[in-house]
């Protein structure tokens, strides 16, 4: 058993080895790597399913009641200073390693399918293993400072993911803003980082907290100063969770492949930002008030996200916001003090959300062709419709989907989003009234998407709705991502008449998805949750969680709570299904009323426009004002020496002539002039 956690190590390290022997084979070997396409992939994919089964029985010890367990070796010591690496085992970090690790074998084997035509499979292949050795070496990090490096490198991995199509200007530049804006938060981390460190001089999650309680209690620390670290340690998962003002990056990474968005975008990378907040909760909780900035700022993301999701036409777009959204109530749920409600909701929210973003590049597949060649076309919801008759598994496991993320009982997402929705109800009635109206506006745009996708006609043959949403795209600075348009030239037989059923290795994810979507949540009922007697806030104990929810639990009180969460959900689906299944509420007619409205959601409520003026254009103001200086005023100064150089040196060649006599009547011109300036002074 204890060869277990001394070889863990391997499971971030596993995914590292494939990625660098197949990276060097298409750098050294690129035709003989390229043709053994599926060799290299078998061969990624089969230590990723090692590391995944090393992780589930590390999961399975600690369930067991197996220590927590580090390794630890000194990096790097200078005078007083040691800092250390390695990596610990901990309840938070097995769950981690198991979600991380089944989603991304299953994307990996998905991948085979939806990638197959494409000509940069290999290279996807080790670009998705080096983002698990990222993601899977942040979860075992024991301090501030290696969490910061791999933070970091799960950075550089989306970065090549979301640019995989690189020659689509679109998907540049979607990469581009992802960079940008993970800047921001990921600056603001190191300098929160190094401001704790000065505090409390240490890297370490409890010593930091601790001591920091420490300093405020004593004064030695200033509260302003305290909470000044704490949110600025916030922006990084501000970023990295696509919170507001930093979210805008997220919808345009839908740029990069479908499998990347289900692995990044769902259930990994954005997830590490609430990861964070987990681990750094001993320091967070020392402080209220980075407490509610944290809570509100969840809250507003979660409404936000939603509101734009109602409007939005294309479907990965409209699941990106609906990710948005949800990462909103995990931050929520992280300020109010829920810690293991909002890791509850993360790993629900990754299972169900990696499935339908998988559903969504199902279905872009099984379009592949039928709506022309323009990859604009293949995932407009307008263009769809009545996908289930051809697409049975795809559209079944997509409502599983649905009605997990509205919070229909008993799916997994009911159970994590109540038990979220108790705890603001408790904490704050307005935080729980906004959670709460999300929770139909959820409902509302997730029913909308699946029946403008799956039931009524299909409408992918109309070439006039083509033409008039070709005329309305344009070409879109961040426009939707697709499959790569080399593979809409690949003729499947049928594809150009009617849509189809993706092949086995893409279904088979999305089958082995629906199972968590379903039952998981079934771990944290209220009456006996095995997760929060699991996972629970740093200084607490599995028995004193244990006895604190046995005596305040209520019957009562989780069936008015889960009522009211189910009743706004039935509401939202009963309006989607009026609206978009039998036409009884005309949406065009309420767009017309209320077009400002209607323009406001669907442009995303200006922010891309708003940043773009202010910051964009901003910036392009002040560096031209810069390069403005550096051309007249430092350019110019070095251009004046030289002339004044060239000048002088040409004016005392004249007088540099070697002749004795010319030197002595400048020394005899010299002395007279002298003489004459002081005889009239």
């Amino acid at each position: 058993m204890e060869s277990l956690y001394q070889y863990a190590w391997l499971i971030p390290v596993l995914p590292l080895i494939g990625a660098t022997l197949v990276g060097i084979g298409l750098i050294s070997v690129n035709q003989t790597t390229n043709k053994l396409r599926q060799l290299n992939a078998v061969f990624i994919i089969s230590l990723l399913a090692i590391a995944t089964v090393h992780s589930f029985a590390i999961l399975w010890s600690q369930i067991q009641g197996h220590p927590a367990y580090t390794m630890m070796f000194e990096w790097a010591s200078a005078g007083d200073f040691h800092l250390s690496m390695g990596y610990t085992i901990d309840h938070l970090t097995a769950v981690m390693l198991a979600i991380v690790t089944t989603v991304a074998l299953l994307v990996m084997i998905y991948t085979d399918g939806y990638m197959a035509h494409d000509p940069g499979y290999v290279r996807f292949y080790a670009y998705l293993s080096i983002f698990s050795f990222s993601m899977l070496g942040l979860v075992v990090s024991p301090n501030l400072v290696q969490i910061y490096i791999f933070w970091e490198l799960v950075g550089v991995s989306s970065y090549l993911l979301i640019g995989f199509w690189y020659d689509r200007q679109a998907a540049a530049y979607a990469c581009q803003k992802a960079f940008v804006v993970n800047r921001v938060g990921d600056f603001g981390l190191l300098l929160g980082m190094l401001g704790l460190y000065w505090a409390t001089k240490s890297f370490d999650f409890t010593i930091m907290g601790d001591r920091l309680h420490d300093l405020v209690a004593s004064g030695s620390l200033s509260v302003g100063l305290a909470t000044l670290f704490a949110i600025l340690v916030f922006l990084g998962p501000v970023a990295k969770s696509a919170q507001f003002p930093l979210h805008v990056w997220l919808p345009d990474a839908m740029e990069g492949p479908t499998p990347i968005s289900a692995l990044i975008h769902a259930a990994t990378m954005v997830a590490a930002g609430v990861f964070l907040i987990a681990r750094m909760y001993p320091v967070f909780e020392q402080i209220p008030s980075a407490m509610t900035v944290i809570a509100w700022t969840g809250a507003f993301t979660a409404f936000l996200g939603a509101t734009i999701a109602l409007t939005q036409n294309d479907i990965k777009k409209g699941l990106a916001y609906s990710t948005v959204s949800q990462l909103g109530y995990m931050v929520m749920a992280m300020g109010i003090g829920g810690y293991t409600a909002g890791l509850f909701h993360l790993m629900t929210h990754a299972y169900f959300k990696a499935m339908l973003f998988l559903c969504s590049g199902s279905v872009i597949h099984g379009m592949e062709g039928v709506v022309g060649h323009d990859p604009v076309l293949a995932q407009d919801m307008r263009l769809m419709g009545g996908l289930r008759k051809y697409m049975p598994i795809t559209s079944t496991t997509f409502l599983i989907g649905t009605l997990a993320i509205c919070g229909i009982p008993p799916f997994a997402g009911f159970w994590s989003k109540d038990e979220i929705l108790g705890l603001a109800f408790k904490a704050n009635t307005g935080l729980w009234l906004v959670g709460w109206l999300t929770a139909g506006l959820t409902a509302f745009y997730m029913f909308r998407m699946y029946f403008l996708t799956f039931e009524g006609k299909f409408r992918g043959n109309n070439s006039e709705i083509k033409e008039e949403l070709l005329i309305q795209a344009g070409v879109p600075a961040f426009g939707p991502g697709a499959m790569d348009p080399s593979e809409l030239n690949h003729d499947h037989g049928h594809h150009s008449h009617e849509p189809h059923e993706s092949p086995l290795t893409m279904t088979f994810a999305l089958m082995a998805l629906a199972v968590p979507s379903v039952f998981i949540g079934l771990l944290g009922v209220p009456w006996n949750n095995k997760f929060e007697a699991f996972i629970f806030a740093p200084g607490e104990t599995a028995e004193k969680v244990i006895k604190h929810a046995a005596e305040h639990f209520s019957w009562n009180e989780f069936l008015i709570m889960g009522g009211l969460s189910v009743a706004i959900a039935v509401v939202g689906i009963t309006m989607a299904f009026l609206a978009y299944s039998q036409g009884k509420i005309d949406v065009s007619a309420i767009a017309a009323k209320y077009p400002k409205l209607y323009q406001f959601s669907l442009k995303k409520w200006y922010f891309d426009e708003l940043y773009d003026s202010v910051f964009v254009r901003g910036c392009r103001r002040i560096a031209r004002q810069i390069l403005e200086i550096d051309y007249r005023v430092v350019d110019g100064a070095v251009n004046l020496t030289g002339l004044v150089t060239i000048i002088s040196g040409e004016g005392l060649k004249y007088f540099e002539n070697g002749r004795a006599q010319f030197y002595a009547l400048i020394v005899f011109a010299a002395c007279l002039g002298f003489v004459i300036v002081f005889s009239i002074t």
